[in-house]
């Protein structure tokens, strides 16, 4: 491979992997994060996001979301949005009374360092979040995985 080579497939990977990243915005999670809550106004507390605050890898990152003390019956969604990934919202769960418990268990790819919500809402429609700012030393777009 010559360096004229080199450069091209070196320039096409930072692409791939920064400007889907780059166009990611907060203005987006928060369109994001309204169009889930309906314009409903969210609380912190009550819904909980086990995520590991390092991650080395952002290809497989194990992620928990539940609402502690409530049951399946008692929450009708659970969400997970990032605020870099190039698409903010990650996964719905609609949980039904069958669940059980309300908690999901899943694992995501993370761009880049950032920001991640997990949102509950309730069988009263109201909306509850938690924020966790996750940093992330290898990027998932980084090995093509």
């Amino acid at each position: 491979m010559d360096r004229r080579q080199l450069l091209v497939t070196g320039l096409t990977t930072w692409v791939a992997c920064a400007a889907p990243a780059a166009l990611a915005n907060p203005a987006s999670l928060q369109a994001a994060i309204l169009a889930f809550t309906s314009g409903a106004a969210v609380q912190d507390g009550k819904v909980r996001l086990d995520i590991s605050p390092l991650v080395e890898n952002g290809n497989t990152v194990p992620v928990t979301l539940s609402v502690p003390g409530l049951d399946a019956t008692q929450v009708r969604r659970l969400a997970l949005f990032t605020e870099r990934n190039p698409q903010p919202e990650v996964a719905v769960f609609q949980l039904g009374p069958l669940a059980g418990r309300a908690e999901v268990a899943t694992r995501m790819r993370l761009a880049t360092s950032q920001t991640v919500v997990a949102l509950a809402q309730l069988a009263d429609g109201s909306c509850w979040q938690q924020r966790l700012q996750v940093v992330v030393t290898l990027a998932a777009c980084v090995e093509g995985g």
